[in-house]
């Protein structure tokens, strides 16, 4: 087994002609951690990927993996192994052949390519494919050979760049699944290239949400989650979105309150990192699964769309003249036209401010 390496990405900038895609981009992945790049087509993330790869030059800062400073050293020397969004299997070679063909060029020994081959095959559990040729193979074991391909190098860091995105729904809740186990099982550093919510949620130690090339919030996926650092990363991660209801903050008896046409809220427990000044225009966003719906509740919305999910129900409803989506469990029976009484958790509540859409 390689030896595990941490990744440090220092001051990087990258430009194509006058186009500055990174200025002093800064990132460090520890050892054996799997990190997540999320973000919408465009942000960055592939390049950044690709240039920890290798496969994309720097214009100014560095790259290191574990001890070394890779920054211009070709793709083979970096001790990293890649999985690319397509196969890019060779056709005419069985999986076997597709698996260790790189092993075969570095003229590695033959048992030791074997063993390699076995233990990729096992991992994977495509010990049973390995004398068919990739157009006997669905989308899943070609994707499934892929990964083994780069499994076999032995590498210490794992770059995988949209891997799952060309195959239908439940193939990548399948693959989820074998990429989280085999991070548990090698240990080794992984960076994840996904534009999916539920792959970054799911596989990460730590996702980094991008925008516009520039990191929004690196963090935990609960963190992510629960206090997303500004709209954008509340909107982008979470299905569906978070509610946002705008306002401004007022004052009551027990501290300050948010207040809109519709509501008025104690906001007294809030963890403000600055507390703005009464009638600052903020806006309060909740997720719809923190809102509950009680008989006794403060609150009345109306009712103007369900969605059956299977596992809960969402309701689409209004509050005053704004939208609101409340999670519910799969066997509320609505109409559309029903009115509820809810109550918004106030333990749950995320602030924004509606100039910046930085979190308050």
């Amino acid at each position: 087994m390689a030896a595990r390496a941490n990744v440090s990405v220092r001051g990087v900038a990258i430009a194509y002609g006058p186009v500055r895609v990174f200025d002093r981009l800064d990132l460090e992945v520890a050892q054996s951690e799997f990190l997540v790049l999320l973000g919408p087509s465009g942000c960055g993330k592939s390049t950044l990927l690709n240039a920890i790869a290798g496969l994309t030059e720097v214009d100014d800062g560095e790259i290191w993996i574990g001890d070394r400073n890779v920054t211009w050293l070709e793709p083979k020397d970096r001790g990293i192994a890649m999985v690319f969004q397509s196969y890019a299997l060779y056709p005419r070679m069985n999986v076997r052949s597709n698996l260790s063909f790189g092993l075969r060029v570095n003229r590695t020994p033959r048992a030791e390519i074997e063993r390699r081959v076995r233990r990729a095959s096992e991992m994977l559990q495509i010990g049973d494919l390995l004398d068919r040729r990739p157009a006997e193979l669905s989308g899943g074991q070609r994707q499934r050979v892929a990964i083994g391909r780069a499994l076999v190098r032995d590498a210490g860091v794992f770059l995988f760049d949209e891997p799952l995105s060309n195959l239908d729904a439940q193939l990548r809740a399948e693959l989820r699944v074998e990429i989280k186990r085999l991070h548990q099982q090698l240990g080794a550093t992984m960076i994840y290239v996904t534009h999916d919510q539920i792959e970054a949620l799911t596989l990460a130690d730590r996702v980094a949400v991008m925008k516009d090339r520039v990191f929004q919030q690196i963090g935990s996926p609960q963190e992510i989650y629960q206090r997303p650092t500004n709209r954008f990363v509340a909107t982008f991660v979470g299905s569906p979105a978070m509610n946002f209801l705008p306002g401004r903050i007022g004052h009551g008896s027990d501290g300050p309150m948010f207040e809109s046409d519709a509501l008025r809220l104690s906001i007294a427990a809030y963890p403000f990192a600055s507390r703005p000044d009464p009638g600052t225009p903020v806006e309060l966003g909740i997720r719809p699964e923190h809102i509950v719906v009680a008989p006794d509740a403060p609150h009345e919305v109306a009712v103007e769309m369900t969605e059956p999910m299977g596992s809960d129900l969402l309701a689409w409803t209004r509050l005053g003249d704004r939208p609101l989506a409340i999670r519910l469990p799969p066997e509320t029976r609505l109409s559309v036209g029903d009115r509820l009484r809810v109550q918004l958790s106030e333990q749950r509540l995320n602030l924004f401010d509606i100039a910046t859409g930085a979190r308050l």
